[in-house]
Order: C-alpha cells, then sequence, then structure tokens
C-alpha cells in the first residue's frame, strides 16, 4: 500500500463526521483545478494568438481586376 493510499484511509473516516450531506462545495481543490485549467486556457491562447500571426498568408487576385491574359501564338500547320 503506498503512503498516499494510507493517508487517505487514515483521513477519510474522519471527514465522514465532518461532512454536511447537504451543503457540498467545491472547495480549494475545486479552485485550483479550475485556476489550473484556465492558466491553460490562457497559455493555449497566447501559443495560438503567436503561431496565426507567423503565417504568411497572401489573398487570391480579385477576379474583377484580373490582368489581362498574354496572347498566345497560333500554331502554325
Amino acid at each position: 500500500m503506498s503512503a498516499t493510499q494510507a493517508a487517505l484511509t487514515q483521513l477519510l473516516p474522519l471527514a465522514g463526521d465532518t461532512f454536511d450531506k447537504n451543503k457540498v462545495t467545491p472547495g480549494v481543490l475545486g479552485f485550483l483545478v479550475f485556476a489550473a485549467l484556465a492558466l491553460g486556457v490562457w497559455a493555449l491562447m497566447k501559443s495560438m494568438n503567436r503561431h496565426m500571426g507567423r503565417v504568411d498568408f497572401e489573398e487570391a487576385p480579385d477576379p474583377t481586376t484580373a490582368t489581362p491574359a498574354t496572347p498566345t501564338a497560333k500554331p502554325t500547320s
């Protein structure tokens, strides 16, 4: 049995006496998980913004202002 499992088996019966089943809150662990998720999303958005700034994007030419085609030589027979 690991140290974590041993600690949990010792502490869980103690929480049963003070645990109110009608009032359940996320507590500190819920806040830490939410803060970690928010920090991860912020880091991903910052990284995406940096990568999108590096994209070299050239738009297609406007068809209404297309350059005239070069004349093609007629085949001689």
